[in-house]
């Protein structure tokens, strides 16, 4: 049964239910006057849109005959009466577009308002535009104007893109629903748009009426469903809802200029349509003393305007609000582009031009650029310069363009950025928020700039000097002088590069900066030529953060070349530093032309660069996969991995990190069958990370099995508690008794803990981190001994219960490797409602009680729609419900402990009762009362308030126990609902109180 059922049926039986009970669309039907009583609710269930909703789908059901064929619904009086409620309680909402809009499809919308045309007395079968409206009656005009008011409407909103809803696995088999319904809209769309024209005229016609005009109430409708006379001609044509021709108007001539302003795309004239009906509408707000019944944005409506003339250059010099809006458009107009640039430069300083309409005048040129346009490439990079700086100016975050700029900076783009910075600034005095930012963005742009010359162009210059104080100098200049160990730069203002007299010094302090800098494998080849020429020293030594590994460094230097010795140091060292900050592009072309170079001579460094490039792509994909990409490896990665593990190469140095990833990788993407059967057994034995990754791979494989793989398990078991166990030595103490020393860094495992804990970091998949979980639990319960507060995971009973040599284990080194691994896995998934129960059992052992209950409740929302359904028995055990009652009792939440004991399988009256007798309850107390559906517990409830004199909660107490649905003599499945739907609302609550 589903939740929603099970609030239903409970709040039918209960006499105080917590939430107002929801009228069914059918008891309408049955009460003619409880639609106006509904509607007049200050927070009426359903909402009025969902009513429409309801009885238009109700009314449009399809009926079957005797045959069992579909026929279209029955024109009978319960789907009339059906139409009209709907149409009822449109008048409710006075008609208002925006509403129905905003609530209804357009499918829906359409029929609500067919109907009220053919309730209008609308003739059928004429055309609306060879309707005569000044001769029709009031309300029948008026659903003319309606329908066609809509029409418009509906193109206008159908041309703004929207983003398609996506259905979830649970909504698969509601596809074809939605699939009709937008071919429904897109005919509908296909046909208002046919009519576009006769709907505008129809509008347009409605405009030379200068009466007042009349639309339907709920007691017209009632009038005219009542009324037999086919003409329309009722009392109730003039007995509606007055409104008068300006609001009509104002409303009308808004549409309008919305469905003109949207046809200016394809024709330019229809902006100045657009124009002339948003000029109307303002005059006619102004004029209107209240706008009951005008539904308009009128920010919006102030866009418009403001578009339209500058669309249709209408410039009214007494408007000083738009002149500077005009005034740029009438400068890009004329191809006045420098006229443009100097507008903005001067806007920095007056900020008249919100960051928008600069933004957009750049997207502007930008488009034309990118139409063919390329003379207006500078006109772009200076506009963008100009909102930056005027970005820096008001503190706000630099551009993504403007920081592309700076990727490739040229020394006339600096001195434009300088020039703008010094205009941009008050003239007389600065404000010093201005000075503040301003000297932000000239020390960004120092630490962003990387070619010296324009370093230093911009660390000479006034304004510079003017902004930066003399120990925020120092500082930038410091950390200059990190970025390059070999140029001398102090704390005095640096010289403008074209100021340096060249000599062989500053030529060798340039070129080594710029080797310091770049990533472009033909430019430092280029540079090294260029320094091995001036000076003949090892040049691999300019930068302190260069290295390359141990494993690999004898072999380097081995190089006799100096030239080649440098440049195969210096690649492998950048392209080592790119995969460390993920920028596997550029790591891609150092590698590939260190491997270009080492092959010419060296078959042994070939095969070195051939293993980093296999560790790269590895590393790579493993990014691309922890960034949420789901694509396998590509068969040639796979293969390439395979061939790693295998290779034996005499005399070869050899990463272990390598196979230690290629082993993690193979893991995760669940390659167990290679791990297992075709590993040779010589690597097995001389790797610790195969022989690792084949246990694992093995105990994962069988983990589906009924057996458990307890074999191989074992073996796994066994490892690991070698890794956790260190050399113990017996030493005699002083008084003649033999002691033990455990010696914590000579590990007897085949690898280091610390290393374990490393490799298990490049693990994702969750089999294995289960797995590894479940292992590490259970050696912590062994070696913990401590049978009441154990740490519960999957599959620990595939684990032995004993260990043979329990004092040599680590036990503070097993307690930190369970609280890392499980913290990482949560991290990879925090959703894994049996790592949060495992972390929660790890706060809850070591006292951390409000931390525990935390995940406890997390590990329930998440199996359960944040307990919108029933929590699996198997998550919340009896156990794990102790737990949480024990948290809530050390946290002094007292009344929570009762509610918690309900749920246990068989109710913990001691517990509860010894809980309520507390009086030092830090939890809401009686507003938990609510939640607790066990009558002998609100009993001894009513009996406690009673024995302390609490009249006002003993009040609450029997008004609780006093509910219909909670008397015993219900049926066990009312009572069974009674407390889901409690339990579902407790547990909602507790969630919001500890998340």
């Amino acid at each position: 049964m589903s939740s929603e059922t099970v609030d239903r049926v409970a709040a039918v039986v209960g006499s105080r239910p917590s939430t107002p009970l929801q009228t069914s669309w059918f008891e309408f039907l049955l009460d003619g006057s409880l639609l106006e009583k509904h509607l007049q609710k200050s927070y009426p269930d359903p909402l009025p849109v969902q009513l429409i909703i309801q009885f238009l789908e109700q009314a449009s059901k399809p009926s079957v005959n005797e045959q069992n064929q579909v026929q279209p619904p029955a024109d009978n009086r319960r789907n009339r009466t059906l139409k009209l409620l709907a149409l009822e309680v449109a008048a409710h909402m006075k008609w208002d577009l925006d509403a129905l809009e905003k609530g209804l499809t357009i499918p829906v919308l359409n029929m609500l308002l067919n109907e009220l045309l053919c309730v209008s007395k609308v003739p059928p079968g004429v055309k609306h535009v060879d309707l005569e409206l000044s001769t029709l009656p009031p309300t029948t005009a008026m659903a003319v104007i309606i329908y066609n008011r809509w029409a418009i409407r509906t193109i206008v909103l159908s041309s703004f893109p929207e983003k398609q809803t996506k259905p979830g696995p649970h909504q698969m088999n509601m596809l074809s629903i939605v699939q009709q319904e937008k071919e429904m809209t897109e005919n509908i769309l296909t046909v208002l748009k046919e009519q576009a024209t006769d709907s505008i005229s129809v509008l347009e016609g409605a405009l030379q009426l200068k009466k007042d005009f009349y639309v339907h109430t709920l007691r017209t409708l009632d009038l005219l469903a009542a009324d037999a006379a086919p003409n329309g001609e009722t009392e109730s044509s003039t007995a509606g809802l007055r409104i008068s021709a300006d609001e009509l108007h104002c409303q009308v001539h808004y549409d309008l200029g919305g469905i003109f302003f949207q046809q200016g795309c394809t024709d330019q004239t229809a902006y100045k349509k657009a124009r002339d009906h948003f000029r109307q509408t303002k005059e006619l707000l102004t004029k209107l003393d209240s706008t009951v019944h005008v539904h308009l944005d009128e920010k919006r409506l102030a866009g418009y305007w403001n578009a339209c003339r500058a669309l249709t250059e209408d410039c009214d010099p007494s408007d000083s609000q738009n002149m500077p809006y005009n005034q740029i458009n009438s400068l890009i107009r004329a191809h006045s582009y420098q006229a443009v640039i100097e507008s903005f430069i001067k806007d920095n300083v007056c900020r008249s031009l919100p960051n928008n309409f600069r933004r957009s005048v750049l997207r502007e040129f930008l488009y034309k650029v990118h139409q063919g346009e390329s003379s207006l490439d500078e006109v772009c990079y200076k506009l963008c310069v100009c909102n930056a700086v005027r970005d820096a100016l008001e503190g706000e975050v630099l551009s993504v363009r403007f920081q592309q700029l700076l990727l490739k900076p040229s020394k006339r783009m600096v001195d434009f950025i300088l020039e703008v910075c010094t205009l941009s600034l008050e003239k007389d005095r600065p404000s010093e928020t201005s000075r503040r930012n301003m000297a932000t963005f000239m020390k960004t742009l120092c630490e962003t700039l990387e070619e010296l010359p324009l370093l230093f162009m911009v660390s000479s210059h006034k304004l510079f000097m003017e902004l930066l104080k003399e120990e925020e100098r120092k500082v930038l200049v410091e950390q200059l002088r990190k970025r390059s160990t070999t140029i001398n730069l102090s704390a005095k203002p640096l010289p403008s590069f074209y100021d340096i007299p060249a000599s062989a010094s500053v030529s060798i302090g340039q070129l080594e900066q710029q080797l310091i800098l770049l990533l472009e494998p033909r430019r430092i080849r280029q540079i090294l030529i260029e320094l091995h020429g001036i000076a003949e020293r090892p040049f691999w030594r300019v930068n302190s953060k260069w290295e390359v590994p141990p494993d690999y460094i004898h072999v380097i230097l081995g190089i006799k070349d100096n030239l080649t010795k440098d440049l195969v140091y210096i690649l492998m060292a950048k392209g080592l530093h790119c995969i460390s900050i993920k920028d596997f592009a550029h790591a891609r072309q150092l590698f590939s032309a260190c491997l270009e170079l080492v092959t010419e001579f060296s078959p042994k460094l070939r095969q070195v660069m051939l293993n980093e490039m296999l560790l790269l792509e590895v590393r790579a994909h493993e990014a691309m996969a922890a960034e949420g990409c789901k694509e396998r490896p590509p068969p040639d990665l796979v293969s390439r991995v395979r061939g790693y593990l295998e290779m034996r190469i005499h005399d070869l140095p050899l990463r272990q990190v390598v196979g230690e990833e290629c082993v993690a990788f193979m893991l995760n993407w669940r390659e167990n069958d290679y791990l297992t059967l075709q590993v040779p057994p010589s690597l097995v034995m001389n790797n610790p990370y195969i022989k690792l990754g084949q246990l694992l791979a093995s105990t994962c494989k069988e983990l589906p099995g009924p057996k458990e793989c307890r074999r191989t398990a074992k073996e796994l078991w066994d490892v690991v508690v070698q890794i956790c166990s260190v050399s113990i030595q017996h030493k005699r103490n002083h008084d003649g008794r033999v002691g033990l020393i455990k010696h914590r860094e000579s590990s007897m495992g085949i690898l280091y803990r610390s290393k374990l804990i490393t490799f298990i970091k490049k693990l994702r998949e969750p089999l294995v981190l289960t797995t590894l979980i479940s292992l590490f639990v259970r050696l912590h319960s062994i070696v913990r001994d401590d049978i009441v507060n154990e740490v519960t995971a999957e599959h620990l009973s595939i684990w032995p219960s004993t260990i043979l040599n329990i004092q040599a284990v680590d036990v503070e080194a097993v307690a930190v490797t369970v609280k890392e691994l499980v913290s990482y896995a949560l991290t990879l998934n925090p959703n894994n409602q049996s790592w949060l129960i495992t972390q929660a059992d790890i706060y809850f052992v070591t006292n951390q009680y409000s931390a525990a209950l935390n995940l406890y409740l997390q590990a329930g929302a998440v199996c359960s729609d944040f307990f919108t359904k029933a929590v699996p028995p198997d998550v919340y055990s009896d156990q794990v419900l102790k737990r949480m009652i024990k948290c809530c009792s050390m946290m002094n939440c007292h009344t929570q402990v009762a509610v918690l004991c309900q749920f246990l399988r068989e109710v913990d009256y001691m517990t509860a009762f010894k809980a309520l007798q507390e009086q030092n309850s830090h939890d809401a107390m009686d507003s938990f009362y609510d939640y607790i559906w066990d009558v002998t517990i609100l009993e001894y409830l009513t009996h406690i308030h009673h024995k302390r004199g609490e009249t006002e909660k003993r009040q609450i107490a029997i008004k609780a126990i006093g509910q219909t649905e909670l008397n015993t003599s219900n049926p066990e499945e009312v009572l069974q609902l009674a407390a889901q739907k409690r339990k579902k609302r407790f547990l909602q609550a507790m969630a919001k109180l500890y998340f």
